[in-house]
């Protein structure tokens, strides 16, 4: 725990808004912290973060900083919280076209590669599909026969146009991916709208409307497909870049899908071997 003294509060600007004080109230009920707890985490006074929540107090940078840290923010919120703050962002967000990412998206390439023959894409923060593998676009042709897919995951998966009719234990897949979009939904507005769009598909359990506190998500997504007589199984893991000082790259995802019995491993490499 930081143990840092409080500066003094400083006078901030007149007016009734505070939209560092609302900021901090948003992410102190998604991590279920009160004023206690945040103050605790950042070794400063609970009077101190009132009045910098109230708009009594400017912080500074370095206090501005710490409290994000404490709430363990994303990078694109930090720069949000220092925006309002009165602060310039404090994380750069790249294109992953840009030429300075060539090594990154050359290193994504190779894990999609890699990765063959079995099914692989990469997600930003808002499941948006940004690269697949080639073994993921010939199994989701294959299930769905030629048709064009929703250029997102959580449209694909609660779409009845879509995947939906191929998982085969749907609810449960469901479900979890709910519980993530609940969980983002908390802080972001567009996680919010995509949330209420998913949610008005049909046949939607009325009780995803609202988050199961406490929740946690499953340990290893397994999904199945099924198609006729053919039943494919996979189990996914997720590759982050945790370490990046870059917007673009913190909120990649690549999530990669290995064959959970021999039967679908082997019908994956026949699917390559058509296509070779």
């Amino acid at each position: 725990m930081n143990t840092m003294t409080s500066p003094p509060p400083r006078s901030a600007p007149a007016g009734n808004e505070h939209p560092l004080g609302d900021l901090l109230r948003q992410w102190r009920a998604a991590r279920r912290m009160s004023q206690m707890d945040l103050a605790l985490e950042a070794g400063i006074s609970t009077r101190h973060l009132s009045y910098v929540e109230t708009g009594k107090a400017r912080p500074s940078r370095e206090l501005v900083a710490l409290l994000a840290g404490a709430l363990d923010m994303p990078m694109r919120d930090r720069n949000a919280l220092l925006v309002v703050a009165g602060y310039a962002p404090g994380y750069r967000e790249t294109p992953l076209s840009d030429p300075q990412m060539a090594l990154m998206r050359r290193a994504i390439d190779c894990i999609l590669a890699q990765h063959e023959p079995y099914p692989a894409f990469v997600v930003n923060r808002h499941w948006d599909v940004l690269m697949t593998s080639q073994g993921l676009l010939r199994v989701f042709g294959w299930l769905r026969d030629g048709a064009q897919p929703h250029g997102n995951i959580m449209r694909q998966v609660f779409d009845p146009a879509d995947m939906r009719p191929f998982v085969e234990n749907w609810e449960e897949v469901a479900g979890d991916l709910i519980g993530h979009l609940h969980h983002e939904a908390a802080t972001d507005k567009t996680s919010r709208a995509l949330l209420d769009e998913v949610l008005a598909y049909p046949d939607v359990p009325a009780r995803w409307e609202h988050r199961e506190l406490g929740a946690t998500p499953l340990p290893l997504m397994t999904v199945t497909f099924r198609k006729g007589d053919r039943r494919l199984t996979f189990f996914s893991t997720l590759t982050t870049f945790g370490t990046s000082r870059d917007i673009t790259l913190e909120e990649l995802r690549i999530e990669c899908m290995y064959p959970a019995d021999d039967e679908t491993a082997a019908f994956c490499r026949s699917l390559a071997e058509k296509d070779a």
